[in-house]
């Protein structure tokens, strides 16, 4: 974003393949992956991500920045990093940022910002490029896949032939997983990142279907495109409607007056359980972006207050990971993201162990939909449960994650997983499930019952 904002003013689910089946991965999750719309951890929490941009590849001293981002009570930091158009970062300077995201206990989004405008900017770097930099890094990013998630190239299509985004897109993620990177993988829309002519939000399952992990996030960056809530709500509706995974990997807030709706954007965000990463910590041409001014914590901005600290922002909305001692999904990282049809819950039970479960569908399309179950325990803690429904309208469950699933005709059994049974008094947790429906799809009413 730092170099492109000049060009951004001027330039006015079925994700079946990702799902566990019945409470097992579909493929090999050794880290970060994507399961339906959301981003989980390995062991199976959900997480959202909440955090800043960090202009690494041009402040490579700015090191305490990690740990100030983390004070500041973010649980994610994007890292731009540079495999020749800038300063290249080396292996070792990687594999020190690394290590700086893990003291920190920040989860770690790495970049590459070579690609930012190309076909517009003579200067781009491909994304065939951007993937054989990253085969460069590979020794110092495997096995760091709890940790890091791989950002294949910054806004990698400017506004000249957008449409070349979707090959070029497809053939990367394809190029990375033939050489063996097991990260969760994200990429950029065109239109430096705001995909105003909406070519991400019409092939987004092309690319998905790309990836043979099914293990890939799309990322939306909102700046002077995005002035306006309709415009916001809009674009993410259409987006839910599809079921696919999103983050809103870079966002402002204004370069003139009214030019970002960027509290629409944050409160949408959590409304819909969609991470956001805001742009960025300091160091940018124009400050009016810097969250602290010269990298001094002592220098807060209108936009960190904005970001860090409004009621929507991210000391109200980071949870910080598990692997690093975080708590998990029973201490719910925002609210859950609006459902196309009301949710039901369960019954009221007598006192003693007892627990709730509520259903809400999160996405549907012709002949599938997508389903989630939150479990709350009652007053006292819980060391396992179950919830029952059945389905009145001949509904049957595919796949399932984060519970162990069974059905009986019509009537289907959810267990929790071994890492999510125990809760809290209050405590929620979630398990999800895709499963099919023809001609009526109501959400039954569940009953949870507890050990």
């Amino acid at each position: 974003m730092r170099r492109v904002l000049l060009a951004l003013c001027a330039a006015l689910l079925a994700a079946v393949g990702a799902v566990i089946a019945l409470g097992s991965p579909a493929y090999a999750a050794t880290g970060l992956h994507v399961v339906g719309t959301d981003i989980y951890e390995a062991n199976g929490n959900k997480f959202v991500m909440r955090g800043v941009n960090h202009a690494h590849t041009w402040y490579t001293s700015q090191t305490s920045s990690f740990a100030n981002i983390k004070a500041a009570g973010a649980n994610t930091v994007r890292v731009v990093l540079s495999g020749g158009r800038w300063t290249a970062n080396s292996a070792a300077d990687v594999a020190n940022v690394i290590s700086l995201c893990k003291a920190s206990r920040l989860i770690c989004v790495l970049e590459d910002h070579d690609t930012t405008g190309y076909g517009e900017d003579s200067a781009a770097y491909t994304l065939d490029q951007a993937v054989n930099y990253w085969i460069s890094l590979k020794s110092v990013l495997a096995g760091q896949e709890d940790y890091v998630a791989i950002n294949i190239g910054n806004e990698p299509i400017g506004n000249t032939n957008p449409s070349q985004w979707t090959a070029a897109t497809t053939a990367a993620i394809k190029k990375m997983r033939d050489n063996g990177f097991q990260h969760l993988l994200m990429v950029d829309a065109p239109n430096w990142g705001q995909d105003w002519q909406q070519v991400m939000l019409a092939n987004g399952q092309a690319v998905l279907d790309a990836d043979t992990q099914h293990n890939t996030i799309l990322s939306i960056h909102m700046y002077a495109v995005y002035n306006q809530a309709s415009t916001i709500t809009s674009y993410l509706d259409t987006f839910r409607s599809k079921g696919w995974p999103l983050l809103i990997g870079e966002f402002g807030w204004q370069f003139a007056s009214g030019e970002v709706d960027d509290q629409t954007v944050i409160s949408e965000a959590v409304k819909r359980g969609l991470g956001y990463l805001g742009w960025s910590w300091s160091g940018n041409t124009d400050p009016v972006l810097d969250m602290v001014l010269n990298f001094d914590v002592n220098q807060k901005t209108t936009w960190y207050s904005r970001v860090f600290d409004g009621p929507n922002g991210i000391k109200a909305t980071a949870r910080e990971a598990t692997v690093f001692g975080g708590t998990s999904t029973s201490s719910p990282a925002s609210p859950s993201p609006s459902s196309p049809s009301p949710s039901s819950p369960s019954p009221s039970q007598p006192t003693g162990k007892t627990c709730t479960a509520t259903y809400a569908i999160t996405g549907q399309w012709p002949g599938g939909f997508q389903g989630e179950v939150k479990v709350t325990a009652g007053s006292a803690p819980i060391s396992g449960w179950t919830v029952t429904w059945t389905f009145a309208n001949g509904q049957t469950v595919a796949n399932a994650w984060s519970a162990t699933v069974t059905s009986s005709g019509a009537a289907v059994t959810a267990r929790n997983a071994g890492y999510n049974g125990s809760l809290a008094a209050k405590a929620t947790t979630s398990f999800g499930f895709l499963g099919s429906w023809t001609g009526t799809n109501t959400a039954p009413i569940p009953t949870c019952t507890a050990s």
